[in-house]
């Protein structure tokens, strides 16, 4: 066994892996064997560390110098300096992690400190292909006590008494489903855990598979003592290969540990656990359409009742939780439910997590007590908006949920709270918009991605979406009419009283929201023709300001379509006919004499 003077934590997550991590892996292997350091210095590839924006990130131990956006010409220069001379190299230090010559810890940079880090523990910790890791920070002991010291319905109670609600969307009581599959008479019985992530800008549950993939298959095979089944699927899409491939090695090892399997533990309970691969379709989020998904049909949802609870997975009981309701599951046993249930709110007990994007400083992963303020995650944990714009709006729930426009900043963070300011929670996508945003068309774009990937089976869905993303089309492209907002009001109203599943049903929800708080957007476009973020092409105007201008034609050489002309020592003027609306002009202009409006 070896003795490392140093580790050296390189994060392996998709973010940056496509940055060029793996590539810092083996230059740094290269550069270590140079250097006869290769026995002292023990490279760790490690899960998502949350602050993607700073991808690739290098943490080395034990200093905790936290190094970012590290390239593979940086290498040489990092093992010189850091391993053989035994300096920081300052300018690859992220520069809140030191201040005054003083390294700082994690905990104290803004991107963490306010966070509190339960279903993602692990991640950016451990090396999540490496079983005896897991294992070293208390792996599997959750389990080893519910099979030796706990019954099933002790299990359950105290999943109720943690308050753990299902973090894929609706917040459904993760206890109370467990006692309606454990109540249902049946012979066979399965837990399934959806790892079908299809929210735009989410990157959640994908980011705890590739990071702490143990986690969750302790978890399962928790669930399935707590309720009486011996079969588990994953179902997880086919497009987070690392994510698949690092279950795949969990599994494996879970299974040659024999923590899966027949008589875990020296018990007479046996579960076995199976991945099944998805082919992207987001209606597969929904749970029957999962589970039909599964069964090798189409992903289509089916009419509930009966609830998958007691007629799921092949027509027998199924509980079914997202991956990161799961990854709590053997923090809750092991710290008991008084515990989890002291952070977060009366009602929404706990963490939870987000991925945070769109047009903010900070973007990636983090976790936050329920209850935190959306100021306090944009502004403190996501460093605020770029180049000093204006927050606008954000929205959580993917194309389910809504937009939260900026008088609701100091909303809780929590089930109840987003519900009444007409969001959702959703599976914890947060995506950040400027005042360059226009909502309408961020509207459009939800309900663009929310028809293609309509299954068609009921007619509200596939229709009534269809209707109102043609009128949303024509009021971005500046036909919009008189009456077009009651229009996507009602149609809207339809579809959430008469779609089949949750995914139909919430599909207008940013339509409303943005209605709702941004009402007078909509009446610009219809009314004016004019969009007010500049952001609808059709409604672009580019103008030159007389008093700005001073006749140097390089706008004019530069326009593709040569629909700018002017004099010497005369303001040049635009052809509203001919603009392509392509913006070359606002580009070029050394004067910022064009003006977008």
């Amino acid at each position: 066994m070896n003795f490392y003077r140093s580790q050296v934590l390189i994060c392996g997550g998709t973010g940056c892996t496509s940055s060029g991590s793996n590539k810092l892996v083996n230059k740094l292997k290269t550069e270590l064997k140079k250097k006869d350091l290769d026995k002292e210095i023990e490279i760790i590839t490690t899960g998502c560390f949350g602050l993607c924006a700073l991808g690739p990130v290098v943490i080395v131990y034990p200093e905790g110098v936290f190094y970012s956006k590290v390239e593979e010409k940086d290498v040489p220069e990092l093992v010189e300096e850091h391993f053989v001379k035994g300096r920081i190299l300052k300018r690859l230090v992220y520069n809140e992690a030191i201040e005054k010559e003083k390294i700082r810890a994690l905990n104290d940079v803004d991107f963490f400190k306010k966070q509190k880090r339960v279903a993602l523990k692990n991640c950016g910790v451990i090396n999540p292909e490496n079983i005896d890791e897991y294992l070293a920070f208390d792996g599997y002991k959750a389990l080893e006590k519910v099979l030796l010291n706990m019954k099933p319905d002790d299990v359950i109670q105290e999943i109720k008494d943690s308050g753990l609600r299902g973090r894929g969307g609706a917040g459904f009581p993760t206890a109370l489903k467990w006692t309606f599959a454990k109540n249902a008479k049946e012979d066979q019985k399965y837990v399934v855990c959806n790892a079908d992530e299809g929210d735009p800008g989410a990157f959640m549950d994908r980011s705890i598979l590739e990071g702490d993939p143990h986690s969750v298959i302790e978890a399962m095979a928790i669930a399935a003592y707590a309720i009486g089944a011996n079969q588990g699927f994953i179902y997880i899409r086919a497009e987070y290969p690392i994510a698949v491939k690092r279950l795949a090695i969990a599994i494996n090892q879970a299974k040659e540990y024999g923590l899966l399997g027949e008589n875990i533990f020296g018990t007479d309970f046996s579960f076995d656990l199976d991945i099944r691969l998805g082919a992207g379709a987001f209606v597969c989020g929904e749970e029957t359409a999962l589970m039909h998904s599964i069964e090798g049909g189409r992903g289509e949802p089916r009419p509930r009742p009966p609830f998958p609870a007691n007629k799921g997975l092949f027509g027998k009981p199924t509980v079914l939780n997202n991956v990161e309701t799961y990854a709590n599951i053997p923090k809750i046993i092991l710290n008991g439910a008084e515990w989890f249930a002291s952070v977060g709110t009366e009602k929404s007990k706990g963490t939870k997590v987000f991925a945070l994007g769109g047009k903010i400083n900070n973007t990636g992963l983090l976790e936050i007590p329920m209850g935190t303020t959306l100021r306090e995650v944009i502004f403190e944990i996501g460093g605020g908006i770029p180049n000093g714009k204006k927050f606008k709006a954000a929205q959580t729930g993917g194309p389910s949920g809504g937009c939260i426009p900026a008088q609701h900043l100091d909303t809780p963070i929590d089930y109840e709270s987003l519900a009444e300011i007409g969001s959702i929670m959703g599976s914890g996508g947060l995506i950040v918009m400027d005042e360059d945003t226009c909502m309408v068309d961020i509207a459009k774009f939800f309900l663009e991605f929310t028809v293609e990937e309509s299954c068609g089976k009921c007619p509200p869905c596939r229709i009534g979406t269809k209707r109102m993303l043609e009128i949303l089309e024509k009021i971005t492209s500046g036909k919009g009419e008189e009456g077009d907002i009651e229009k996507l009001e009602k149609l809207a109203q339809n579809i959430k009283d008469s779609a089949l599943c949750g995914l139909g049903q919430t599909a207008p929800n940013p339509v409303l929201s943005t209605i709702r708080y941004f009402r007078d957007e909509y009446e610009a476009h219809i009314k004016e023709k004019r969009c007010p973020a500049g952001a609808c092409k059709s409604l672009v105007r580019y103008k030159i300001q007389k008093d700005q201008c001073r006749a140097c034609g390089i706008c004019a050489k530069k326009c593709p379509v040569s629909c700018i002309s002017g004099k010497p020592k005369t303001p040049y003027v635009i052809d509203q006919e001919k603009c392509l609306k392509c913006g070359t002009c606002l580009e070029v202009c050394p004067f910022n004499a064009i003006v977008k409006g």
